[in-house]
């Protein structure tokens, strides 16, 4: 798939414009000439002008979620760092865009750093993509940052239930059964439940 006919991509830009739109009044012709870089990327390979504006001092922001996000989706492992840091962002929807970019990567470093953001009690408010990127990387790391992250998120009364419920459903994706013990312990909760059973059909005997 080309970027330009990526939904996330599309999604971000959109986005983005948005935001300019909003603080500036208008778009920048920087913005259009970065956009139609990071759609061309594919034809002409010229990845080099995407890692000066991703590591350029003084870019704004959009300019770098661009970038990073063109050259992760292209497997350029330059763009590691950055996704990694937007993966941790406070705006939900710039980790969403981050953890999309990340697992077409293809670095081996992704899961260790998601499980590294995930386990993080200080950020678990901003632990629910990387749970959710875990589960889609179905790496060594997973199902242990998983559990992890669940078992903390058993009380109750836990206001981060959310990132508890996406644990819940990626060990269910996953299948793996040292998630057996974490999953029945989740029975209980009053919003984890009902999705722990589900998971626990899940589970592969076999694994």
């Amino acid at each position: 798939m080309e970027i330009s006919e990526d939904p996330e991509f599309c999604s971000m830009i959109d986005r983005l414009r948005d935001e300019i739109e909003n603080a500036s009044g208008e778009v920048p012709e920087a913005f259009t000439e970065l956009v139609e870089l990071a759609r061309a990327l594919p034809v002409n390979g010229d990845r080099e002008e995407l890692h000066r504006v991703l590591t350029e001092p003084g870019r704004p922001l959009w300019a770098r979620e661009v970038a990073a996000y063109s050259l992760g989706v292209a497997g350029d492992p330059r763009a590691f760092e950055a996704l990694v840091l937007l993966l941790n962002h406070r705006d939900p929807e710039r980790c969403v865009t981050a953890a999309h970019a990340l697992a077409r990567l293809g670095d081996p470093r992704t899961a260790r750093a998601a499980a590294a953001l995930a386990t993080n009690e200080l950020r678990v408010a901003y632990a629910l993509l990387p749970v959710r990127l875990l589960a889609e990387l179905r790496a060594p790391e997973s199902v242990p940052a998983l559990v992890t992250v669940l078992e903390r998120r058993l009380r109750p009364d836990d206001p981060h239930w959310r990132v508890g419920l996406a644990c819940v459903e990626g060990l269910g994706t996953l299948g793996d059964p040292r998630a057996r013990e974490a999953l029945e312990a989740a029975l209980p909760h009053p919003r984890l439940g009902a999705a722990a059973r589900t998971s626990l059909r899940r589970l592969d005997p076999a694994h």
